[in-house]
């Protein structure tokens, strides 16, 4: 990591690994905790960083650091990945399956496997930093682990939520408040979230 400072490479790869772990990125608080320093010390690494084109960011909204593809750390690799329409971080909201076009990833950021895109519509994820207008990849499988962000099928409709299976049913829990639980004994699981895509103005 040419021209950073140890301190920088560390929150840099801090910021990977946070985004390998959560599917989203720390924020700026968050990182100032991980390395016991204060908010301001945080800010400048992470200002330092951009600056330094490793990232982008815009430090007036939550979980807003996108780490930049650096091509001489990758294979080159890019992956099309199909967009099937919208998926709802709200209620429900109708699948529409229609072939939208293809959004192009790093291979690197989403692994080996079937994957497609799908347009997030609400505010039900917000708190797990999945925001409306946000492009959802998802990798395509049939099961999923408790806590595990799936897309599901539900009565026809197409919904993005946290995974959790109890004794008779399965809980599709938002990452907001203000949006209940819903509870099911029939659902279908599409996939589990890989990768988020956000677009700034």
């Amino acid at each position: 990591m040419k021209g950073l400072t140890k301190r920088q490479q560390a929150v840099l790869k801090f910021i990977k690994s946070y985004i390998a772990s959560h599917k989203f990125p720390p924020t700026i608080r968050e990182v100032a905790e991980h390395f016991d320093i204060s908010v301001k010390g945080s800010y400048d690494h992470i200002k330092a960083l951009e600056k330094k084109k490793y990232i982008k960011c815009n430090v007036n909204r939550s979980r807003a650091i996108e780490v930049i593809l650096d091509e001489d750390k990758s294979d080159g690799t890019i992956v099309q990945v199909p967009v099937l329409g919208n998926v709802a971080a709200g209620k429900p909201l109708f699948a529409d399956e229609n072939f939208e076009g293809v959004v192009k990833v790093p291979e690197q950021y989403i692994g080996n496997g079937k994957h497609f895109a799908l347009n997030v519509k609400g505010e039900s994820m917000q708190d797990a930093g999945i925001m409306d207008g946000d492009i959802a990849i998802i990798n395509h499988q049939n099961y999923a682990d408790n806590g595990d962000i799936i897309v599901a099928v539900i009565d026809e409709a197409v919904t993005l939520k946290r995974f959790f299976k109890e004794k008779n049913r399965i809980m599709l829990k938002a990452e907001n408040k203000a949006f209940p639980p819903i509870y099911s004994q029939n659902i279908r699981i599409l996939g589990k979230l890989s990768y988020l895509i956000r677009k700034y103005e």
